[in-house]
């Protein structure tokens, strides 16, 4: 299928920009400059919705950093421990913040069900493998503990993310499984949007949609190279949870790919490994889509009715 008519012209302009020398590729950036870029780039893609209340705070990671936080909730109050949705941005590990999943985050918990709770965890490259990791456990262990003090349910919890904020999400979910001592939240479900799952390995997908379709596999590569301290770092599986040995037990699984983008095969492989290994898995495609679809809320009115998808999903297992 065919990339759909508005995202093809939203690419196409996006290459123009190239031609003429107004943009670059992000992996030829330093970090600072692609984060400013992306920055710039998330408000083109939606605007967020100001009926939902946000609070800004702060939680501990393990070595006395403070995380910057956000609790997102509908502003009719309702009564008692809430569900809630602990969400991990993407960003290849390298530039993403709580700003460029606002939208995003406003826009789910909209849809009515539960609340959202997420984190800044650490980037690379001034924060390396497996720093944002153990961030993303801090703040699920901060929520099995204090959740209940801002209303949230941590016993009906789901564990989100995007790209590389899925991977994290894959990984405490088998965390939570497999060295349970380090995790105290034991999530319901998780949901995995267009994940990272093996970064050692180029499938057809990396091939096929290399360049022109928002990310592309140089800009993988380069994300890598400044995540992973040394090649060792790229084949672990808290990093590629694809090369994970056990798959079994885990939470139920929504698994959502794009058609056009270079991580559509290694996440429809790891939909297939949660399948063999016996847990409930839900996959879903888009095939006119790219990566990052689910923050183009304002760009593609089919995000709207992927969005209630979704957290129609979550609500059923929460």
């Amino acid at each position: 299928m065919p990339v759909l008519p508005e995202l093809e012209a939203f690419l196409e302009l996006a290459e123009f920009g190239r031609l003429t020398g107004k943009s670059r590729p992000m992996h030829d950036l330093t970090p600072e400059q692609a984060r400013s870029d992306f920055e710039a780039s998330s408000s083109f893609l939606d605007t967020p919705l100001t009926h939902i209340n946000c609070e800004h705070f702060t939680l501990p990671a393990r070595d006395g950093h403070n995380l910057p936080a956000r609790l997102y909730r509908d502003a009719n109050p309702v009564e008692g421990l809430q569900p809630v949705i602990l969400y991990f941005h993407g960003g290849g590990y390298v530039v993403g913040s709580l700003d460029s999943h606002d939208a995003l985050c406003r826009r789910l918990v909209a849809q009515g069900g539960f609340d959202l709770l997420t984190v800044d965890y650490r980037l690379a490259p001034e924060w390396q493998f497996p720093t944002p990791i153990q961030d993303a456990c801090d703040a699920a262990n901060w929520l099995a503990r204090e959740g209940a003090a801002q209303g949230l349910d941590a016993i009906r919890a789901a564990l989100a993310g995007d790209s590389v904020g899925a991977t994290l999400a894959t990984v405490l979910s088998i965390i939570a499984i497999q060295t349970p001592a380090e995790l105290q939240l034991k999530p319901k479900a998780q949901v995995l949007v267009y994940p990272v799952t093996d970064a050692t390995t180029k499938r057809p997908s990396h091939r096929d949609f290399a360049e022109g379709y928002l990310l592309e596999t140089p800009t993988l590569d380069w994300f890598y190279s400044h995540y992973s301290r040394t090649p060792a770092d790229l084949a672990d599986w808290r990093c590629s949870p694809l090369l994970a040995q056990d798959l079994a037990g885990l939470a139920p699984a929504l698994v959502y790919l794009a058609g056009h983008d270079p991580l559509h095969d290694e996440g429809l492989a790891y939909a297939e490994r949660l399948r063999e290994a016996g847990n409930e898995m839900t996959l879903l495609e888009q095939p006119g889509m790219t990566h990052d679809f689910m923050r183009m809320g304002g760009l593609l009115s089919e995000v709207e009715g992927i969005h209630a998808q979704v957290a129609g999903w979550v609500r059923a297992r929460l």
